[in-house]
């Protein structure tokens, strides 16, 4: 079986809630609840409101995602 694409999109952060979960909003208008990568945890990358990023959105739960950048 192949394992499924995630979907990579951008968006500016909307709030900080807590354990290192993140309320990002998408470019396309939608919402989702993202959690911070572990490569970004180890970097020790902070991310504030108002940061734009990347995330990864798994194709199964459209609600959840996966911060894997900051940008600048």
């Amino acid at each position: 079986m192949a394992v499924e694409e995630k979907l990579a999109l951008e968006g500016v952060v909307e709030e900080s809630l807590p354990n290192l979960m993140f309320r990002v909003a998408l470019d396309n208008g939608h919402s989702v609840l993202a959690h911070m990568a572990g490569r970004m945890r180890r970097a020790r990358i902070r991310v504030n409101p108002g940061d734009r990023v990347r995330v990864e959105v798994s194709p199964y739960d459209l609600t959840r995602a996966r911060l894997i950048y900051r940008l600048k």
